[in-house]
């Protein structure tokens, strides 16, 4: 008698069945409560993001999910904001190429795109991407005409003061300076805030009243970057991950420090073990310190004066509403809105001085 044929779908259902029975019972998983008042947390640059994703979850019951990615397209459509969508700084061939995803936490489904260009708003082809196919992942010009498909339209994202400051770094560039720290000594613009090399990022978290999660991350990615590259904005598991039973979590920063650690999912697994939202954030970024390369003949070292060489910040709200944001040095803020409104507040450090 033949064996019965088990397909690859099947395959994975049955060995995430046994998972289930098996490897975590569920007297290991903390009983956070499942309803409450609605958090969003988001960086710096978030304040409205997370006012809008709490008010669509409070007055229109949006799913958090939608509410986050909703949130972070008011900054995608801020030209003054050079670190997403429109006026986003280009690659090196003065190419605004973006990336975003989002995760829904009910039903642990995902969308992203990558070096997607002439879309305005990336975080909602994602989120098309994660409720109209089965796929997870679209990139470039596949993604570009995924999104035109369902009635986006192309735009011009690079904006006049952006190409400006694209020139001035294209004309001042006469080094290799693709590896890290990049050959970049003093930013090409004042609008680049002191920094040579800027990279930028929002994340957006999202619990509703009704104790369901979300989340959305969306990028320009870092500035000046080798055409094609992706961060770790787009990759599930590192600029952000959402598990509805447990928390939400994403990150901002150097993109391949959070891919290389798979910071975001470690994040929310600190989080199911029993830390806080700060302490899961915490740990993460000591885990990337951990991580960070010490250098060799061949490449130059990721850590300077005992601690690492670059900036990473990661966010989260557990279940219960808790939440909490770390960052690796400096005077970082983050942005939250629940109950009491909207702020700014403190990121913990991972490295202080």
């Amino acid at each position: 008698m033949s064996s019965p044929v088990i397909s690859r779908r099947g395959l994975i259902k049955c060995a995430g069945a046994g998972l289930a029975a098996g490897a975590f019972p569920s007297s290991a998983v903390p009983n956070f409560r499942s309803a409450g008042s609605p958090v969003a947390i988001s960086s710096a640059n978030g304040l409205a993001t997370v006012t809008h994703a709490v008010q669509r979850m409070t007055e229109d019951n949006l799913r958090p999910v939608s509410a986050a990615v909703e949130g972070v397209g008011i900054v995608e459509a801020d030209p003054a904001d050079r670190s997403v969508g429109l006026g986003g700084l280009p690659d090196e061939d003065g190419k605004v190429t973006l990336d975003a995803a989002c995760m829904d936490g009910p039903t642990h489904n995902a969308g992203s795109v990558a070096a997607i260009q002439d879309i305005l708003h990336p975080a909602q082809v994602a989120e098309l991407v994660m409720d109209r196919t089965d796929h997870v992942n679209l990139v470039a010009d596949g993604a570009r005409r995924f999104a035109l498909d369902h009635g986006f339209e192309a735009t011009d994202l690079l904006t006049e003061s952006t190409r400006k400051i694209w020139l001035k770094w294209r004309s001042r560039r006469t080094d290799d300076d693709r590896l890290w720290p990049l050959d970049d000594k003093e930013p090409v613009d004042s609008a680049l805030q002191g920094e040579a090399r800027p990279w930028g990022t929002i994340h957006c978290s999202a619990l509703s009243p009704e104790g369901s999660l979300g989340c959305c991350t969306t990028t320009s990615g870092l500035a000046f970057k080798i055409p094609g590259r992706i961060g770790d904005s787009p990759l599930i598991g590192c600029g952000l991950y959402c598990d509805d039973g447990i928390g939400s979590a994403g990150a901002t920063g150097r993109g391949e420090a959070a891919i290389l650690s798979g910071g975001s999912w470690l994040v929310v697994e600190r989080m199911r073990a029993g830390d806080t939202p700060e302490e899961a954030c915490l740990h993460a970024l000591r885990r990337v310190g951990e991580q960070a390369y010490k250098g060799s003949k061949w490449q130059p070292a990721l850590w300077e004066d005992d601690r690492p060489s670059f900036g990473l910040t990661f966010y989260a709200v557990r279940k219960d509403g808790l939440y909490g944001s770390a960052s690796m040095f400096g005077k970082p803020k983050f942005a939250v809105a629940d109950g009491a409104g909207a702020r700014l507040e403190n990121c913990a450090i991972a490295f202080p001085s």
